[in-house]
């Protein structure tokens, strides 16, 4: 998860101070499950993940390596130093041809290239409204008119307190891509986490730029 040391969401954070990128890996977090998102996944064997592909907030690498397995071109993108390095261990043993990169997600149009998919599994629900709009300026920076974005994020659905995720409305969600997006889909989904076998209520969101 990229630019986690602003709104980290990790359940169970008690410290007033938002805890940053490494602190988030030095344990497994309840988000690294060993395997894509089953909603990722769906999307993969769907064939809607094409082209070159970004992984924003790629984490220990699952969704970045199944795109690999597809032999899509894919960058992985995350601030914690920790996950990287496992997912470059993963790519590794696995044998997949996936780069991984220390990057801020707030900072996408830094990185002078364009993709035809945008993944991000978890990273939207961490902004708060002016870091969400910096972002999502972002995401166009790095999109041409056509490309998808996919997204997996909290939903408002989900009860409880959740550290400083941000559980975002349909409304939120269709404010911020407003502008130079087409939301194609909005349907409620699930997060699978380790820490319960009902995972996290979501919203997963397909857009097409515009």
């Amino acid at each position: 998860m990229a630019r986690s040391d602003r709104c980290p969401h990790h359940p169970h954070s008690a410290s007033t101070e938002p805890p940053g990128p490494e602190d988030l890996y030095a344990d497994p977090p309840p988000w690294d499950i060993g395997r894509p998102q089953p909603a990722f996944l769906g999307l993969a064997e769907a064939g809607a993940i094409r082209g070159r592909v970004l992984d924003v907030g790629c984490g220990t690498g699952e969704q970045a390596l199944m795109c690999a397995d597809l032999g899509l071109d894919v960058t992985g993108i995350d601030l914690a130093t920790r996950a990287l390095r496992t997912a470059e261990d993963k790519r590794r043993r696995r044998d997949r041809a996936a780069r991984f990169l220390h990057w801020d997600a707030l900072k996408l149009a830094d990185l002078g290239e364009t993709f035809d998919t945008v993944l991000d599994c978890g990273l939207l629900h961490v902004f708060a409204a002016d870091d969400r709009a910096a972002y999502v300026d972002g995401l166009r920076a790095v999109t041409r008119p056509g490309s998808r974005y996919f997204v997996l994020c909290f939903s408002d659905r989900q009860p409880g307190e959740w550290g400083r995720v941000h559980k975002l409305t349909k409304s939120e969600i269709e404010t911020s891509f407003a502008e130079g997006w087409r939301v194609d889909s909005m349907d409620p989904s699930t997060i699978d986490i380790t820490t319960d076998p009902d995972g996290i209520r979501a919203w997963l969101v397909a857009l097409t730029r515009t």
